[in-house]
């Protein structure tokens, strides 16, 4: 593509989108990723895009960790890739990420990790800074979709330089809010080459030891490239200084909401430093606070700026944050579980709270006759979708654990399960599922159940997730011939994180399950249907009880995919 197309032209995107756009303009010539919210659309966006980029490829794969291999592979030729995934990924790509870190990176490599702080479609809230902290690369953390699109660009740059790789931290509200973005000329892709130097990609502990050498090497040459590195912004001119604050992220936007404020109340501006990209830059975290006797930290995630300047400022600087307050008691001021927002900055700025709807809520004479003209609405919990194929599953599955269990909570049945819409078997009507970990470990702890001596267990798993990370449990159990049944509800899509096709079609299930070496007499597959609820229990218990491994397939089209497909007319 020619560098003069898109020169300061403008265009609203997503977050995700502008991380998508930043990759394509920055000459990328592979993307590779799993679904999961909230980093779905980079890839989606970067698949409809790719055909205009020449030699680009934008591909799903099985999980996380294949995902980063492939980008490994990518770079290994001399060529750039950018690889997608949600925080909760990287714990599955931690192994080719970590060692990675120790390779000779020759083509840019660049990890796009969105968070999720509020956990609104995640089991937990961790923080991607500290993988990338504990694999001693720079991470780059935008505040806006601007940034995201620029910051994406010098990624590759960066990655080239220092030959490691580069992490994007993304979370939520920016990834999936949409503003403009001024576009620049993009970059031609990398020929592919040879390495030169084949040892710098073998670890081998001979290679490793001294590539481990030349990893701590390069952290001086990264410690002074984030102390020069423009978003690292320090505001000291005309500040006060013996007030310092420190953003990362989304916490930058949120303050600059409050600063007028903020500025009224104490009479003059707070001096400031903005970060966004790591490792810390210590220098400039001194120079703030050389003459500060407080310090607030207003990032989002969790504490990972304010552990660290605990080991860097002197002790008569008293420091708050999300872990403590100026007195040194905990909890701090800045909210530890959740998002960070304009209203929680606001009051951990001490700041009186802005007149609203909180404001009207809390006056009892207005909220009695707001009571009385609205009818009372019920909370409603996520539910699967009328009609959802997972939902005739499940009325066989509690038939059959109430018949092989009738006295609750007795432990002869234990049904686990796993991280999909399946997943929502864990509320009401069924009730159907005891437990949800992350993906794939439905399949490890039925085995570990069942051989502590629970006669009846079954995994419940979608077909994606068991492509993703069930194949090496269910292998586990076949070289045992573990007591326990493997339940597949094939949807026939990744139905959670919008549709996106499977990396096996449902076709070939059959064929990869007795190749595991599943005996094909105990491999049953289902209708998932309502009027086959009692034929189907019947033969599930008859699987159940068998005393060695079983899989039982349930399978009926998501009906989101099957509208999406009519009206694609395919």
């Amino acid at each position: 593509m020619s560098d003069s197309n898109y020169t300061g032209q403008i265009e609203a995107y997503l977050g995700d989108e502008a991380v998508a756009m930043g990759a394509l303009h920055g000459g990328i010539n592979a993307a590779y990723g799993y679904p999961g919210t909230p980093s779905t659309e980079i890839m989606e966006y970067l698949m409809a895009q790719c055909g205009k980029y020449g030699d680009v490829r934008a591909r799903w794969c099985a999980n996380e960790k294949t995902a980063l291999e492939a980008a490994l592979g990518t770079s290994f030729a001399g060529r750039r890739a950018v690889v997608t995934m949600k925080h909760v990924g990287l714990n599955v790509a931690a192994d080719p990420f970590i060692n990675g870190s120790l390779l000779g990176i020759q083509g840019g490599l660049v990890i796009a990790a969105a968070d999720d702080p509020g956990m609104h479609s995640s089991q937990n809230e961790q923080d991607s800074r500290f993988y990338a902290s504990f694999a001693m690369i720079p991470c780059l953390e935008p505040r806006n979709q601007q940034e995201a699109y620029d910051m994406t660009r010098d990624a590759f740059d960066i990655s080239e330089y220092f030959h490691v790789p580069v992490m994007i931290r993304l979370t939520t509200r920016l990834a999936h809010a949409r503003s403009a973005v001024v576009l620049k000329p993009a970059r031609e892709q990398n020929p592919c080459v040879k390495m030169k130097d084949k040892t710098e990609w073998m670890l081998l502990p001979v290679f490793a030891r001294r590539n481990y050498s030349r990893l701590i090497e390069k952290q001086e040459g990264l410690a002074a490239w984030s102390e020069v590195y423009p978003v690292n912004r320090l505001e000291l001119e005309g500040r006060d200084t013996g007030f310092a604050v420190i953003t990362s992220g989304l916490g930058g936007n949120y303050y600059e909401e409050n600063l007028d404020d903020l500025t009224a109340l104490r009479g003059k501006v707070p001096a400031r430093l903005h970060i966004g990209a790591y490792p810390l830059p210590v220098n400039a975290v001194r120079k703030l606070c050389q003459n500060a006797g407080q310090v607030i930290v207003i990032e989002e995630g969790q504490p990972f700026i304010e552990e660290k300047l605990r080991g860097i400022l002197p002790p008569n600087v008293k420091i708050a944050g999300k872990l403590k307050n100026f007195d040194g008691k905990r909890p701090g001021p800045v909210v530890r579980t959740g998002e960070l927002d304009p209203d929680n900055v606001r009051a951990a700025l001490e700041l009186p709270p802005l007149p609203n709807i909180l404001s009207f809520i809390n006056n009892k004479d207005a909220q009695a006759s707001l009571d009385s003209i609205l009818p009372k609405i019920p909370n409603r919990p996520p539910q699967l979708c009328a009609g959802c194929p997972h939902g005739d599953s499940y009325a066989v599955i509690k038939k059959v654990a109430e018949e092989l269990d009738p006295v609750p909570n007795h432990p002869s049945v234990a049904i686990t399960s796993d991280i999909g819409c399946y997943s929502l078997g864990a509320g009401p009507p069924w009730q159907a599922i005891e437990s949800i970990v992350c993906m794939g470990a439905s399949v490890g702890m039925a085995r570990g159940a069942a051989e502590a001596g629970i006669p009846y267990t079954a995994a419940v798993i979608g077909d994606s997730t068991f492509l993703h990370s069930g194949i090496t449990g269910l292998l586990d159990a076949v070289s045992f011939n573990t007591p326990m049944t493997l339940i597949i509800l094939d949807n026939s899509i990744v139905a959670m994180t919008g549709c996106q096709e499977t990396i096996v079609p449902s076709a070939k299930l059959r064929g990869l399950i007795l190749g595991l070496g599943v005996a094909p007499e105990h491999l049953v597959e289902l209708e998932a249907k309502k009027q086959l609820v009692e034929e189907n229990a019947a033969l599930l218990k008859k699987e159940m009880e068998y005393r060695g491994l079983s899989v039982v397939i349930f399978r009926r089209e998501c009906l989101e995919a099957a509208r999406k497909r009519l009206k694609a007319g395919s």
